[in-house]
């Protein structure tokens, strides 16, 4: 395999990003919805027009991965949305990783992980948090060698199903683990 190019996306990404986003979605939870509500959901946040909005927000910057004329893989960062107490406006957070299945396993998510990581910490967050589907415990073990802790729940929903999501946070930057 040719060692994937990681780069900024820009707007002329939009569409290939929305694919690549519907793609990684329903390759890897497609088979937790009904075929009506995952193609509703991903009508929605996976759209074109939900990618060119997320690339013109200066609050937010996504990176993608190509690999053999192909884009494999992408990461979402911006501003906090999970439900937490602790969340501020100053908090950031991990909104999106995926790679492709023939891309996992390879490092990529490491490299993506450290764009994403980088870009959130020149901005000196109180914390950084991402939300992570409560059975993907491959996910769940990746995240933790980055330091992340779950501390918290939430309903992840996708037409009428309502998956358990746990939020995870990077601890404070002042030490404080609540």
């Amino acid at each position: 395999m040719q060692e994937p190019n990681v780069r900024r996306a820009k707007l002329a990404d939009a569409e290939t990003l929305a694919a690549l986003g519907a793609a990684t979605f329903t390759e890897t939870f497609g088979h937790l919805y009904e075929p009506r509500d995952l193609a509703e959901f991903l009508a929605a946040a996976h759209s074109p027009a939900a990618a060119r909005q997320a690339l013109s927000d200066p609050r937010q910057a996504l990176w993608l991965a190509e690999a053999e004329g192909r884009a494999v893989g992408y990461a979402l960062a911006g501003p906090c949305g999970p439900p937490h107490p602790a969340v501020t406006s100053h908090c950031l957070e991990l909104k999106r990783l995926y790679v492709l299945k023939p891309w996992q396993g390879a490092g990529l998510a490491a490299r993506l992980m450290d764009e994403a990581m980088s870009w959130m910490s020149s901005a000196a967050p109180p914390a950084i948090f991402l939300g992570v589907w409560s059975e993907n415990l491959r996910a769940q073990r990746f995240y933790a060698r980055w330091g992340f802790q779950k501390v918290g729940e939430y309903e992840f929903v996708v037409g009428e199903a309502r998956d358990l999501n746990f939020i995870l946070r990077l601890p404070l930057l002042d030490g404080s683990s609540s």
